[in-house]
């Protein structure tokens, strides 16, 4: 879960795992811990057509969670981090 302070220019002054509750460092605006940040906007063969889901996971949780998973994700190496 992400929490913004409006104004002029949109800044992120909040970061929490949804799964486990850890608040995730945030300094000046920028997230200082890796997070996984999922935004589904489901459609019309879903029983949530029209809504859009949004959160946040830390890196453990993360791990957990795909740690359950009958098919592991794809993990390709990446050569520039951005």
């Amino acid at each position: 879960m992400r929490k913004y302070q409006e104004g002029r220019e949109r800044k992120l002054t909040e970061l929490v795992c949804n799964c486990c509750g850890k608040k995730l460092t945030v300094e000046n605006g920028i997230a200082v811990e890796e997070s996984c940040h999922i935004e589904i906007p489901w459609g019309y063969f879903s029983k949530k057509d029209g809504e859009n889901h949004i959160f946040d996971l830390c890196e453990e949780c993360y791990d957990k969670i795909i740690r359950g998973f009958a098919v592991p994700p794809m993990v390709e190496e990446r050569t520039e981090i951005f």
